[in-house]
């Protein structure tokens, strides 16, 4: 008798495996096809301003403004979102099912939204007042004009810090409801807005940078207010109440608590951030532009495999955590992390073979010339190195947030803070540009290291399962990608050769597909030879 109960309890931990691992295929592909919709426009977006600034001072501009609001979004915004409102919300919609139950999860969103609206609209507003002050930090002295330009963009993009804030709780309490397709569409209005913006406005404004600042503040209204109508549809109300109450609400408490621990290494990191923007500018013309348009690059990728991932990921870890489900917890991980080991090793080795060609063809227009293609190749290939490990960090830091634990991912944060500075300050005077790229790629296997020592004494995640075959399988496709590297070193040039003299879509597009197409046979050769279990599992699902 007690043998039959394990048999089923066996069994049934078998199918919640199953169940999870095709509900985060099913939800992960929806919101990567949505994710790449995105994340092209973005480029595109990221195109239109090479073609209009190229990699000169005002691009610069732009770019310090843009990236200015964006530090600080982070903490206010996706960071506060995942790490304590989706926990604490899906506690509350697990008691959802009385009336006094959705009262409460109900006030909770309420206090979080008035909470959230008060501290970043009077953040926005101090931080409109000392933009001066904070312009300096990335300007030296003498760079006046810069300084005016740059002020003035910041102050008109500033805005668009409470409104993403806004539009990422929204997303929050739609995550946290498994419905990820309204949130994921979001940023294709928003990139879209900001293209239209610049060939619209900009012969009616002093330069394209302030038409594009323009409607980077119209695109953010627009990801606030799509997303609301799915959340009134899904019978929750978008209410403000009093200050007293928001602060004193015990969900709010609690997300500030959770918030706590975070917030040190979230100054850490954008301190981190501000460092690194302020030594790119001052280490000479272009450098912060060609960073930016590398990594827009590098997020494109990001975008559609790790942020997707760990979207989908979080709710469900939470939920197997709140649950003590742990084997059906680590089996997740253990997946998500293969997929991050799947999509960006061999991706990293075709970008190191393809930089040049890649960059010429996404940005390579206009203001945009050979030599900004130059300049932004040499970073590129410094930060792409470092992009299996900053997909890794995207799915490890939702499993300790996950589990309630912010101080783990916290201290790998300070670590990887302190590490990348140190390593910048001193590589930007030797390398420039790649100097910097090649120091956030080192902090970044810093901070992997580190939360692979925090997970591997976490007495609740299985090693063998997430840690040791997560490692083999990394090793795995580092070895197959090698190979696929082989016949495209060799035969890059000769291809390439075939299409000069033509337009920058055939001479530089043609051999790029053909060489992803002949790179991804060989790997997915490889994998149909080995009898991959991960893409056994891919391709059942691709084809129903």
């Amino acid at each position: 008798m007690n043998s039959e109960i394990e048999k089923n309890d066996s069994n049934n931990i078998k199918l919640k495996k199953k169940n999870g691992i095709k509900g985060l295929l099913k939800s992960g592909l929806s919101l990567s096809v949505l994710t790449l919709l995105s994340r092209i426009l973005g480029l595109i977006r990221q195109r239109t301003l090479a073609k209009f600034l190229g990699t000169s001072l005002l691009a610069d501009a732009y770019q310090v403004a843009f990236n200015v609001p964006n530090l600080f979004r982070r903490l206010f915004a996706e960071n506060s979102i995942s790490v304590a409102f989706i926990p604490t919300f899906r506690g509350y919609l697990e008691e959802s099912d009385t009336p006094e139950g959705k009262k409460a999860a109900q006030n909770f969103v309420s206090a979080t939204l008035t909470l959230l609206t008060f501290v970043t609209v009077s953040f926005v507003v101090i931080c409109i007042i000392i933009t001066p002050l904070l312009m300096r930090i990335f300007y030296k002295e003498g760079d006046t004009a810069s300084i005016t330009e740059a002020t003035l963009l910041t102050r008109i993009m500033f805005p668009y810090l409470a409104l993403i804030s806004i539009a990422a709780l929204f997303q929050g309490i739609l995550n946290a409801l498994k419905i990820f397709s309204p949130s994921g569409f979001t940023p294709i209005l928003f990139n879209g807005i900001v293209i239209a913006s610049a060939y619209i406005l900009s012969p009616y404004t002093a330069n394209p940078a302030r038409a594009m600042a323009i409607g980077v503040v119209a695109g953010g209204t627009v990801q606030a207010f799509f997303q609301l109508p799915f959340v009134i549809k899904n019978n929750w109300k978008v209410t403000f109440t009093s200050l007293k109450k928001a602060f004193t609400n015990p969900g709010t408490r609690r997300v500030l608590a959770l918030i706590g621990p975070t917030i040190i290494g979230m100054a850490a990191y954008q301190v981190n951030d501000l460092v690194s923007s302020a030594l790119a500018t001052r280490t000479g013309e272009g450098v912060f532009s060609s960073l930016s348009y590398s990594l827009r690059v590098q997020e494109l990728i990001l975008g559609i495999c790790a942020v997707t991932i760990g979207t989908v990921i979080l709710p469900d870890l939470t939920a197997f955590a709140n649950k003590k489900q742990w084997p059906e917890f680590s089996s997740m991980l253990s997946y998500s992390l293969k997929i991050m080991a799947f999509i960006s090793i061999p991706i990293t080795f075709y970008s190191l073979l393809m930089g040049q060609s890649l960059i010429s063809l996404l940005f390579q227009t206009g203001e945009f010339n050979s030599e900004s293609t130059i300049m932004t190749v040499n970073v590129f290939r410094c930060h792409i190195i470092g992009l299996y490990f900053i997909a890794l960090n995207r799915i490890l830091a939702p499993a300790f947030y996950a589990q309630q634990d912010t101080v783990k991912p916290t201290v790998a944060g300070i670590i990887n803070f302190a590490v990348n500075i140190i390593l910048a300050s001193i590589f930007c005077k030797i390398w420039g540009g790649p100097g910097i790229a090649i120091a956030l790629t080192i902090a970044s296997c810093v901070n992997t290291i580190v939360l692979f020592i925090f997970l591997a004494k976490n007495p609740n995640i299985s090693n063998n399962v997430v840690l040791t075959s997560s490692i083999l399988y990394s090793f795995r496709m580092i070895l197959f990608s090698v190979i696929a590297s082989v016949p495209i070193y060799f035969l890059k040039d000769k291809i390439i050769g075939l299409f000069q003299g033509h337009h920058i879509f055939i001479s530089q597009g043609i051999p790029v597909i053909i060489t992803g197409l002949l790179f991804a046979a060989i790997g997915i050769g490889l994998m149909a030879v080995t009898r991959d279990p991960l893409i056994k599992t891919l391709v059942k699902k691709l084809k129903r």
